[in-house]
């Protein structure tokens, strides 16, 4: 799942992307709204956490901007200033949801799951395919003997694969959904995560064809 985080307050915004990146999220965290506007037009997101008071070109431009140019991207604004005024100006500029800091980080969590569960159509909160489940609330794995260890990326690319459930997903949206732009990713890298679902979950669970992709089945 590809983020964008938007946040020019530098404690805040590497603190926000480790939490993001434990939690199974591909995060591009920019600091500045000319960036974010730039990063929205050449790249594709699954979600936007953009911070409203940025230096310069500020969140309410940035969302303007996205939606000027048909971007649906589900978009949560972060705030400090507890008006009313502010909502009202985000929310019909656009924005899908937004929070006031200090927040509290399970909140936001919670939040970016219902918003890309908006987008994707699904109410159900358990992904399955087979005997095996996967909670994204809890990031738990769980086959027919119970609970199944997974890294984060193990678990990253498990919960892409389960979302595309019946569908080929390519090694190259693997590793777009998996790194932000400025991460290293070795050319074995998918394969090495692959093999290891494999050898947990069962050879069978995850089909491959050279060439296209990987699947699970629907």
């Amino acid at each position: 799942m590809r983020l964008l985080l938007v946040e020019d307050d530098l404690i805040l915004g590497s603190s926000l992307k480790k939490a993001l990146e434990k939690h199974a999220y591909g995060v591009d965290w920019m600091q500045d709204g000319e960036a974010a506007i730039a990063g929205l037009e050449d790249l594709a997101f699954d979600v936007v956490v953009l911070d409203v008071n940025l230096p310069g070109v500020d969140g309410i431009e940035v969302l303007r901007s996205a939606r000027k140019n048909r971007n649906d991207v589900p978009i949560l604004l972060l705030t400090a200033r507890d008006t009313s005024l502010q909502k009202v100006e985000g929310l019909d500029s656009g924005a899908d949801d937004y929070l006031i800091k200090p927040f509290d980080l399970d909140e936001l969590l919670a939040r970016l799951r219902a918003l890309i569960r908006r987008r994707e159509g699904r109410t159900e909160v358990i992904l399955k395919s087979g005997d095996i489940e996967l909670d994204p609330a809890a990031m738990v794995v769980r086959g027919a003997e119970g609970q199944i260890a997974m890294t984060a990326k193990e678990f990253r690319l498990l919960k892409l694969l389960m979302e595309r459930a019946g569908k080929y997903v390519t090694k190259s949206d693997i590793e777009y959904a998996l790194y932000s732009a400025d991460s290293a990713v070795e050319s074995n890298t998918t394969e090495v995560i692959i093999y290891n679902l494999r050898r947990k979950l069962g050879a069978e669970f995850i089909r491959s064809i050279r060439g296209v992709g990987y699947m699970v089945e629907a």
